[in-house]
């Protein structure tokens, strides 16, 4: 095929090699247009490219630049994969709630980390749009970068937009499903709703059998082998030995308890579901003995993982001598279902993806302009959502609030509010106190300053930040 690709973010260069790998693969003869506002990260995910096109001898044409708008004019695709202020930010969003005995494994995209990341992604995000809207209006656009649901509502509220959210979460939980009931993925289907990283998978089905009450009885299995039964949420009870990994057979526990409870499997894995309840596990040992982002998911080393991971990138970059030979093998990731989305409204396929879009009484009890993740069908006329029968009531319970946090930190971020932004760290119901949830918010205001230009702006009442840009202000790299 040839499209014109246009990806923003590409120093996130294990994104880069795992696009690139792909569309190698499947033998695309377009363009790949790499821009990143940060020149070394852009050298970085440029070289890496060129070695991999080179080395397939491919007549994929690649190009590179630190302003988009050099690059987005005549895209047939853009990919937006960008982290206003990268690991470094990502550190802070962690560790300031944490001197307020708050906790989070990912910190990404609920809890204070959540708030804090959508207020620096927004603007960024809505200037990616409106450059996106002037330059290449025809564009497929998507978006990888979290909170993924607050982010892909900014959009949409401020511009208009027509982003795609994806995330490799839901087909990672349908292939673990599929395992788990022995059966090869194309034999499970399924319907999986509701907000990224708590999506409900409603509906499992093996050859037309319903393969539900198969996973209920498993959850309940397992939650009687668990060996050395650990003290439950809320509790800290008697702490595991060790850095914290659960044992095989207590492997995710909030998962099997929350598909027992409630007869539908969440997604995706405890580590990202627990932030969605934080009353049970932001204190210290709260995560069945352990403390989520220290001896259970270990925050920093996740950090540190990410910091190896690029300068392995850059050494391969940098270096004369030739790629591994596995280094064209499929890895997993979060490009991995793009080219094949995009493939399919090319060739009006109508293959069905995970998408995240407005609901738009998709979902009849889920609110009508929040984003959801849930099963879209991708042909000529680009990218729907399916509709979906209502929700369970109580499972529709665990998502209500969420989507109001996320309406109110969506506002917090276009208007510059800090009273938005308090309201925002209430709802999510990680702090204890009014007074704890205003000292939170200043501390990481102060620490995300830099990267937070709507709260140092004159504020005009009623009016957002994110508005459309004057020329003069489009490509500011704020926007």
């Amino acid at each position: 095929m040839k499209e014109k690709v246009v990806l923003i973010g590409a120093g996130s260069a294990m994104f880069t090699r795992g696009l690139v790998a792909d569309m190698l693969r499947r033998k695309w003869q377009g363009e790949l247009r790499l821009v990143d506002v940060d020149p070394e990260a852009l050298a970085v995910a440029k070289g890496l490219a060129r070695k991999m096109i080179q080395a397939k001898r491919s007549p994929l044409k690649l190009s590179g630049s630190t302003d988009r708008r050099d690059l987005l004019k005549g895209a047939t695709a853009v990919i937006c994969t960008i982290g206003v202020g990268g690991r470094r930010a990502w550190e802070q969003d962690v560790y300031i709630p944490r001197k307020y005995g708050i906790y989070q494994p990912v910190g990404d995209s609920v809890m204070p980390g959540g708030s804090a990341r959508a207020l620096r992604m927004i603007p960024a995000m809505v200037g990616i749009a409106w450059d996106v809207l002037a330059l290449a209006p025809g564009a497929l656009f998507f978006n990888y970068g979290n909170p993924m649901g607050p982010n892909c509502r900014a959009v949409r509220k401020a511009t208009g937009a027509n982003v795609i959210g994806l995330c490799h979460g839901v087909i990672h939980i349908a292939q673990h499903i599929a395992n788990l009931l022995g059966v090869p993925l194309d034999r499970l289907k399924y319907n999986a709703v509701g907000m990224n990283h708590l999506t409900w998978f409603t509906q499992v089905r093996v050859e037309g059998q319903d393969a539900m009450p198969r996973l209920r009885a498993l959850a309940r299995e397992k939650l009687r082998r668990r060996i050395n039964r650990l003290s439950p949420p809320g509790h800290a009870g008697q702490a595991a030995s060790g850095r914290g990994r659960v044992r095989p057979d207590e492997s995710e526990p909030f998962t099997w308890e929350l598909v027992d409870l409630f007869g539908a499997f969440p997604a995706v894995y405890d580590c990202h579901i627990i932030e969605f309840f934080p009353h049970f596990f932001h204190r210290e040992g709260s995560y069945y003995g352990r403390t989520p982002g220290v001896n259970w998911v270990n925050f920093e080393e996740r950090i540190a993982s990410g910091d190896a991971i690029f300068e392995e990138m850059r050494q391969v970059a940098r270096s004369r001598g030739p790629l591994a030979k596995d280094y064209f093998a499929r890895i997993s990731g979060e490009h991995e279902q793009v080219i094949e989305m995009i493939e399919s409204i090319r060739t009006d396929a109508g293959r069905v993806f995970s998408v995240n879009l407005p609901n738009r009484g998709i979902v009849p009890n889920l609110p009508y302009d929040a984003v959801i993740e849930c099963p879209g069908i991708a042909d000529a006329g680009g990218i729907r959502a399916i509709a979906q029968p209502p929700l369970d009531s109580a499972i529709a319970g665990t998502l209500a609030t969420r989507f109001q946090w996320a309406e109110t930190i969506v506002e917090a971020a276009l208007a510059g509010s800090r009273e938005k932004f308090v309201q925002a760290l209430l709802l999510d119901g990680s702090v204890e106190s009014v007074p704890m949830a205003h000292q939170l918010a200043d501390d990481l205001l102060r620490a995300h300053a830099k990267y937070l230009p709507q709260f140092r702006r004159p504020k005009q009442e009623g009016r957002m930040f994110c508005r459309k840009p004057e020329r003069a202000e489009r490509g500011r790299p704020w926007a």
